[in-house]
């Protein structure tokens, strides 16, 4: 915030408008994000490359772009998407600081209300809420997981 808004003056410091106040913000919550979701992606996406089937597809011809879209990407997904609906709940902690800090009103900025003010009915009513939405987006990433690999089934059948 010192260096991008004050010294250089490419972004506002607080308050809301247009797009150009929610960049710093954005880069706040994400960056913790982007390390844990890159250093997974890496180790997974060195992985698959390891593996024999992508020997397979190198050795019929198939195109690079091909074989890294279609093979290696779609097997990908799975890790990158529990990451995500993993890292959601951070975002939802980190929406109480960034809002805090850049003057957005918000549920965390509410929350953080609640707190000084020993509001126990709001901070009852934000923690709750915060964890109805962290189940929600675990349930969709679960069900998701149907939809990006058809081996995994939402109920087994049985023998």
């Amino acid at each position: 915030m010192l260096f991008l808004s004050l010294k250089l003056k490419l972004f506002p410091p607080s308050g809301t408008g247009d797009i150009r106040f929610l960049v710093l913000p954005a880069f706040v919550l994400s960056i913790p994000a982007m390390a844990t979701l890159s250093r997974v992606t890496r180790t997974t996406i060195l992985d698959i490359l390891k593996m024999p089937y992508i020997n397979t597809a190198r050795a019929k011809g198939l195109p690079s772009i091909k074989i890294s879209i279609v093979h290696v990407l779609k097997n990908a997904i799975i890790p990158i998407v529990t990451i995500i609906g993993l890292d959601f709940g951070s975002y939802l902690n980190g929406a109480v600081v960034t809002e805090t800090i850049f003057g957005w009103d918000g549920i965390g900025r509410f929350t953080m209300e609640g707190i000084i003010k020993r509001d126990y009915p709001v901070i009852m009513g934000c923690i709750i809420f915060g964890t109805a939405v962290f189940v929600l987006v675990n349930l969709i990433t679960d069900i998701l997981y149907h939809y990006l690999d058809p081996r995994i089934r939402l109920h087994a059948k049985e023998k």
